[in-house]
């Protein structure tokens, strides 16, 4: 949770949890949701990923995921983060609503599987049409910054309906110019440093973040 307390402690007001960052993310435990829920008091967004590897899932998976979606929920959680598709690389239209309906009140975010889309246009229009609240994605590039132009495009295309958020290599070197290009109005970072070995997030990267992002009314971290 280390993580998670430099990240209030930069300024942050929420987060993104998962655990196995190196692996992609997977579902966190649930003391850990309790714990930035109840203790830190951060808007917390749980990514729901019974596992790493692709976005396919199974029956069983499926379970799961849906459960999971549920003691997020019950724990207060203020938004999970999702994503399917299908082994053509189209968004599982059945899978994203049924998720979508067992989230309840909470907000949906459609995450970087959106990334592996064949038709990133086409997936923007059917993740809308599920009920997705945002869209996490790199615009299709291994990094924000590569991805550019199609983000620029997605956020032109989505008119509002919507919220593109910018995500992968966001820095405090690249956040302003990003922003420029694309007119997005979130963006999502991990903030990363090595200390002691470990990988978490730098409480003051985040607030170099929070500053530059500060100059841009409206914007969001």
């Amino acid at each position: 949770m280390l993580s998670a307390r430099n990240a209030k402690q930069g300024g942050a007001y929420r987060i993104e949890l998962c655990q196995a960052l190196g692996e992609g993310g997977t579902t966190p435990s649930v003391a850990a949701i309790e714990y930035c829920v109840r203790e830190l008091n951060l808007q917390t967004r749980v990514l729901i990923r019974p596992r790493s590897g692709n976005f396919c899932y199974d029956r069983e998976d499926f379970k799961v995921i849906l459960d999971d979606i549920y003691h997020a929920y019950k724990l207060g959680a203020h938004a999970v983060v999702v994503g399917f598709l299908t082994r053509e690389g189209d968004i599982d239209v059945r899978k994203t609503m049924a998720a979508v309906e067992a989230a309840g009140g909470m907000s949906v975010t459609f995450h970087r599987a959106f990334d592996e889309c064949r038709n990133p246009r086409e997936a923007l229009e059917q993740i809308i049409e599920c009920g997705c609240h945002k869209l996490l994605t790199s615009g299709c590039k291994p990094t924000a910054l590569e991805g550019t132009a199609m983000l620029k495009s997605l956020n032109e295309q989505a008119d509002g309906r919507i919220d593109i958020i910018a995500a992968s290599g966001i820095t405090p070197s690249n956040v302003v110019q990003l922003i420029k290009a694309t007119g997005l109005r979130e963006i999502h970072a991990s903030c990363k440093s090595t200390v002691d070995g470990m990988t978490v997030t730098d409480e003051t990267l985040v607030k170099e973040l929070f500053e530059l992002v500060d100059d841009y009314p409206n914007h969001n971290l």
